[in-house]
């Protein structure tokens, strides 16, 4: 969608009554599963996100939600403005990386690097405060569609599963025994405490990180449920691919952590967690065929693979309910189906180029390429001005505006990231062209504090103006203290 459109121009018009001036530039993000439409609004050196939603009903719940997490302290974005109506707002801008870009991508499940498992462990920290804490007291009037995952809300998942996925997909059913194992799978969850918050969408994708932390966007679905949803959603996330091992290690540590909260009967939650499990996958499939069918977006229907491979787990594992034959049979035709092979052939060579960037002190090593393809460009700061050597820049780093406005007024530094990024947007695009999916580049200074971080910052920014790509940007002396 062009930046003169009607959503852009919205945004620009909150933009100028907040900051009390015309943003720099103002950048559609690419579009995701919803119909939600992002910008990156720009001006000085510092960018916003601004969010479009017609949908008033459901910005309420988003917005409303955010207040309520601030005020608990959780990692989310600030809310900065909102348009009146409330069809648009503002909130801080908390970069590229998703948990999702710094996953290995391969249908076959590989060992996750102990900092990727770290960040699932603190994401699982964070879940129960969200789930019990904050849920305690919100306001769950504003959720929208339904204040409550309920059996209302698991017959409209499983509907959706039916019709988009299975009708769509060729899979055959005897749809009146469908019903009746949809109505027992539905009876059984529902039996299920539902006091809590559920995110309703808690996967990789909506978990930001920053400096190896966590924050969490895309909760506006939320509503009062179950405390098992939110963690079957983001450990059999299917794309992400966790090795099942690590799935097991990963809930065990969850319900620790709500242990500290809550008392935890194991038994009486692993009763109806793998009853949840199924139905998020379900309900992903559910996705899968609305969006690749239907919307005729290929993507998604490049994710059925993996969904299979979970669907064959919970089957191997004796974790299938034994109270639904029939729906246990079209999983095993889900699982064998001809139709799908193409697109478990297509996932070992998806999908968007990823660009790991990275600053490093030279005083230590330079970083390790851990896409195995033994790492790309790394560029030397060292020549270049350093802010390190003036008092009033000591305890600070290269993503200080300070530091910012002193480098980028020396022509020598607007010269290096000229003739650097050039470099690295040639190879990209060739990449891209290519089909290759990992490309390493990194920025390396004295300390790792001020010149190498701004300019992996500004290359960062350079190549998410310009191309569809995953960019996964790390400091390696993010925790250095000043």
């Amino acid at each position: 969608m062009a930046t003169n459109s009607k959503p852009a121009q919205i945004l620009t018009g909150l933009f100028k009554k907040w900051k009390g001036e015309i943003p720099g530039k103002i950048v559609e993000l690419p579009a995701s599963g919803s119909d939600r439409i992002y910008y990156r609004i720009h001006f000085g050196n510092d960018s916003v996100i601004g969010a479009y939603n017609p949908n008033i009903n459901e910005n309420n719940a988003f917005l409303e939600f955010t207040r309520h997490f601030t005020e608990h302290g959780l990692p989310v974005p600030s809310l900065l403005a909102v348009n009146e109506p409330a069809d648009s707002y503002l909130i801080t801008d908390l970069g590229n990386t998703t948990l999702f870009s710094l996953l290995p991508h391969q249908l076959s499940q590989v060992e996750f690097p102990q900092n990727v498992i770290n960040i699932y462990k603190k994401t699982l920290e964070w879940l129960p405060k969200i789930q019990v804490v904050a849920g305690k007291d919100l306001n769950y009037y504003v959720c929208f569609p339904r204040k409550v995952f309920d059996s209302q809300s698991m017959a409209w998942d499983l509907n959706y599963f039916k019709y988009f996925f299975l009708k769509s997909g060729g899979i055959p059913f005897d749809e009146q025994r469908l019903e009746h194992y949809f109505g027992t799978l539905i009876k059984w969850l529902d039996k299920a405490p539902a006091e809590f918050f559920m995110s309703r969408d808690f996967q990789s994708r909506n978990i930001m990180v920053i400096g190896n932390e966590p924050w969490f966007i895309d909760y506006q679905g939320g509503r009062k449920g179950p405390l098992q949803y939110d963690v079957a959603s983001l450990l059999f996330d299917a794309k992400a691919n966790i090795p099942f091992s690590l799935r097991k290690e990963l809930l065990d540590y969850y319900l620790k952590q709500l242990g500290k909260y809550i008392d935890v009967d194991y038994d009486h939650f692993i009763e109806y967690y793998y009853g949840f499990v199924l139905i998020r996958i379900l309900q992903a499939l559910g996705t899968y065929g609305f969006r690749g069918f239907h919307e005729k977006k290929p993507l998604f229907l490049k994710s059925i693979p993996y969904a299979q491979n979970n669907l064959a787990w919970l089957i191997e594992q004796n974790l299938f309910p034994e109270n639904l034959p029939h729906l246990k049979t079209i999983a095993e035709q889900i699982i064998d189906a001809r139709q799908f092979q193409k697109y478990r052939k297509e996932s070992h060579s998806d999908s968007q180029l990823r660009v790991a960037v990275r600053s490093f002190s030279y005083k230590k090593d330079i970083p390790v390429d851990l896409s195995g393809n033994g790492g790309g460009f790394v560029f030397d700061c060292r020549a270049l001005p350093n802010p390190g050597r003036l008092e009033k820049f000591k305890n600070k780093s290269g993503k200080d505006r300070a530091v910012i406005e002193y480098l980028e007024k020396e022509p020598e530094v607007t010269g290096f990231i000229d003739m650097t990024s050039k470099l690295v947007m040639a190879s990209a695009k060739n990449y891209i062209e290519r089909g290759f999916t990992n490309l390493m580049v990194s920025y390396g200074c004295t300390g790792g504090q001020h010149r190498s971080v701004y300019c992996a910052e500004k290359l960062a920014k350079i190549i998410a103006q310009q191309l569809d790509v995953i960019i996964d940007l790390e400091h390696e002396e993010e925790d250095i203290t000043f």
